[in-house]
């Protein structure tokens, strides 16, 4: 039972340009070709560059991703909507900027395209008519996705129940709608991973494997109390998380994200590699004992 690896260009916010309030600003800068050619160099097989950090297409910049992703061969997947993605469906309008990058999907050789319907900043606000509204926008996108030859995937962005991103991926009910599960994201809005997996397994097109450990003295209301750790650091029993998505038929990459670092680890680069590292593990075993 393998499956491949891939690294989320998130885990670099920083080094892209987003530092939050209660981060240390990086004088050091990144582009997405550097990215892409570090994750070829960790030994992963794909990457997810969010939308909110790549060049305009015809700047210069957005060619050498191109070329950056020919040289490599990695395999890309598009994330797009950061940070609130259609605001819970008050922002219908969005669903332009989203074609535009469905154009980006088809330029950079990305069948797969993450997607954020809501956010934290509307989680508290009534669920119905979010998910009514977002149902009925992704239906209209299901066209457009099909004539690029994209797959979407809704991710549980701190925002939806497992049960409620089942709701809206049956409601689009298409082929070209499914789940990006974001494995932190669960426990952080109050469920199970495993069984969050369970459910989200049989529609899961594209995965956050994130770990998560809480902070010292924190407040458990905040986000990010629950922060990033390198995976197989944390608190979330990564291995039942992962046998459960493939026995429920998930077929993709593990992709890695990082979001707020835990203040006991200072270098998101360090945490990628030993979050690489820990899954080339986890897959080595597997392997070894498939072939017992």
């Amino acid at each position: 039972m393998s499956f491949s690896i891939g690294i989320e260009g998130y885990c670099y916010h920083r080094y892209f340009g987003e530092v939050y309030p209660f981060q240390k600003d990086t004088s050091q800068i990144m582009t997405y070709p550097e990215f892409i050619h570090r994750a070829k160099e960790l030994g992963v097989e794909s990457v997810s560059l969010v939308t909110c950090f790549l060049p305009p297409r015809r700047d210069p910049s957005f060619d050498q991703i191109r070329n950056a992703l020919d040289e490599t061969g990695l395999e890309a997947v598009i994330a797009w909507g950061h940070p609130d993605g259609f605001e819970g469906g008050k922002k219908p309008q969005m669903a332009e900027d989203l074609k535009i990058h469905l154009e980006t999907c088809r330029i950079l050789g990305a069948g797969t395209m993450q997607v954020i319907g809501s956010s934290l900043a509307f989680r508290h606000e009534p669920h119905s008519p979010q998910i009514e509204k977002l149902i009925k926008i992704f239906r209209e996108l299901i066209q457009d996705a099909e004539d690029s030859g994209v797959t979407m995937g809704i991710e549980n962005h701190f925002d939806f129940t497992s049960q409620e991103i089942l709701e809206i991926v049956e409601g689009v009910g298409s082929p070209r709608f499914g789940v990006t599960f974001d494995i932190a994201n669960s426990l952080r809005i109050g469920e199970n991973p495993v069984e969050a997996a369970g459910r989200l397994a049989p529609y899961t097109v594209a995965t956050h494997v994130k770990d998560v450990f809480p902070l010292y003295g924190g407040n458990p209301a905040d986000w990010y109390f629950f922060a990033s750790v390198p995976v197989g650091r944390g608190i979330i029993d990564m291995p039942a998380v992962i046998r459960v998505l493939k026995q429920g038929g998930y077929k993709g990459a593990l992709t890695i994200e990082i979001d707020y670092l835990h203040p006991d680890y200072t270098e998101e680069g360090e945490a990628v590699a030993e979050s690489v590292a820990y899954l080339k593990a986890l897959r080595k075993n597997k392997e070894e004992r498939n072939e017992a």
